[in-house]
């Protein structure tokens, strides 16, 4: 392997697991030792999913009904809330020195609680942290699907980050997110090379969607999903009752890394656990946009444009006080 092919690969893993619901000691506990794992097999890049500090709420209610909320769905919630981090804080700073230790670029799912005065709003965002253990960004879900509205805000386009990495730019959208045409397109805009889809979306359409955008960036795609059983969830909540007929599996899972061509480098994982990973020939993305450049010689900027407000949205601004 010559110098400059080997500058061009870079080796990156996707975890498919979950913590114990609600529970972040545990998703902390869980990430340090999958990094170290996808580290001690030569991984740059880890990438974990969809709001894995503190796990997917699947199947539960929260005591929400349409017009009402119960007082124990809020019981419910509160331990939700609890679990939640604030970026940054203490916790990112935890996180950082994993990524530190195992020296890779690490992007972590995470439940994120709003660090302004409030501190009750949360949002369902991606974090990203560099090999030194640098917070380097974050990326706030943009709408929340169908009933996660209740438990999630909604971000802004602030929080549209690219991260600059030595074998290529990284950026992320969550979930549904990737069916959201224009938000693809400002990613796109943004030159990236790898896209990250942490996700809840364990479904066989899911996998047309990763190679459709895969094919339509020109990117790869790391698309990482969490593997649920019932076994994570605290029987003691008080709407556990709101699963009990479910199948012992919640979420299958579905992980799996697509090339800017639409293959497969590592197919869809499902039914366990597990760490999959990918040699990324980083030179396949200018090679794969030779016929096909979303944002370059196959856009008609004559015809379409798109504009991005990328200016954080406050509800209450204050001026500095004059003193006399």
């Amino acid at each position: 392997m010559t110098e400059r092919t080997e500058r061009q690969v870079v080796r990156v893993a996707v975890v498919q697991s979950a913590p114990l619901l609600f529970d972040k000691a545990d998703a902390i506990a869980k990430i340090a030792s999958w990094t170290q794992a996808a580290s001690k097999e030569k991984a740059k890049l880890v990438v974990f999913p969809e709001v894995f500090v503190s796990g997917y709420p699947r199947g539960l209610s929260f005591g929400t009904r349409v017009g009402s909320r119960s007082p124990e769905g809020r019981e419910d919630w509160y331990r939700y809330w609890e679990s939640s981090i604030q970026i940054p804080g203490a916790d990112t700073e935890l996180i950082g020195e994993i990524a530190k230790e195992a020296g890779v670029y690490l992007v972590v799912g995470v439940v994120e609680r709003e660090s302004g005065l409030s501190q009750s709003t949360l949002y369902n965002s991606i974090a990203y942290w560099g090999p030194d253990g640098t917070l380097l960004g974050k990326h706030r879900k943009l709408m929340p699907t169908g009933s996660e509205r209740l438990l999630w805000g909604m971000g802004d386009g602030s929080t549209l980050s690219v991260i600059d990495t030595p074998f290529g730019r990284i950026g992320g959208l969550i979930c549904w997110e990737n069916y959201m045409p224009l938000a693809r397109m400002a990613m796109y805009a943004k030159g990236i090379d790898i896209l990250v889809t942490p996700t809840a979306d364990a479904r066989d359409t899911w996998q047309a969607t990763l190679q459709h955008i895969a094919v339509e960036s020109r990117c790869f795609v790391l698309s990482s999903n969490q593997y649920v059983t019932k076994e994570s969830y605290p029987q003691d909540l008080a709407y556990y009752k709101d699963i009990l007929n479910d199948p012992d599996i919640l979420s299958r899972g579905g992980s799996a890394i697509v090339n800017p061509l639409g293959a497969y480098v590592a197919p869809p994982l499902f039914n366990k656990e597990g760490l999959l990973f990918g040699d990324l020939d980083m030179a396949l993305v200018p090679k794969s946009r030779y016929d096909f450049d979303a944002v370059g010689h196959y856009s008609r900027p004559d015809v379409f444009q798109l504009r991005v407000n990328e200016t954080s949205q406050e509800t209450v601004t204050f001026k500095e006080k004059l003193l006399f």
